[in-house]
């Protein structure tokens, strides 16, 4: 028995050549048997924008029992697209400064993801204000919401 998986992790590993360089060929997303299209929406997207604050006003009221609300944003850009290479899905990664309902300005990273939505129907979201991450779902400091 012993015999037989050693031939045979000897065998997976002499045989492609994949498994030399450590590097599987890239399909991108677009080729894929269910394909992406990579048309998501930018950083300063109405939709994209009002959806980060949809979403945060219900997390603040739901699980925190606060008020707060984001009531503008500035300094709008884009840190990333597509950073981890044209075989993953199609993400876009922005940050900016969003003001709150309690006056004060904090920084806010977001990401707007293909067919990562409500069951895959539309674009998703997905942000974290810095300071504000109180179940640290991207801890540290947010930077798990970056690339």
């Amino acid at each position: 028995m012993r015999w037989a998986a050693l031939l045979l992790s000897c065998a997976v590993l002499a045989s492609p050549a994949a498994a030399i360089t450590g590097r599987q060929e890239v399909v991108p997303a677009e080729r894929r048997v269910r394909p992406y299209d990579a048309k998501i929406p930018g950083c300063g997207d109405p939709w994209v924008l009002g959806k980060v604050a949809e979403h945060f006003a219900e997390k603040e009221a739901k699980f925190w029992n606060s008020n707060l609300q984001i009531v503008e944003y500035e300094n709008i850009r884009r840190i990333g697209w597509r950073p981890w290479g044209l075989d993953y899905i199609p993400r876009r990664f922005c940050t900016a400064t969003a003001s709150l309902s309690d006056g004060v300005k904090r920084r806010i990273d977001y990401s707007v993801r293909e067919d990562l939505g409500m069951i895959s129907m539309t674009w998703g979201v997905e942000f974290c204000v810095h300071g504000l991450d109180r179940n640290w779902a991207f801890n540290p400091a947010c930077q798990m919401a970056r690339p």
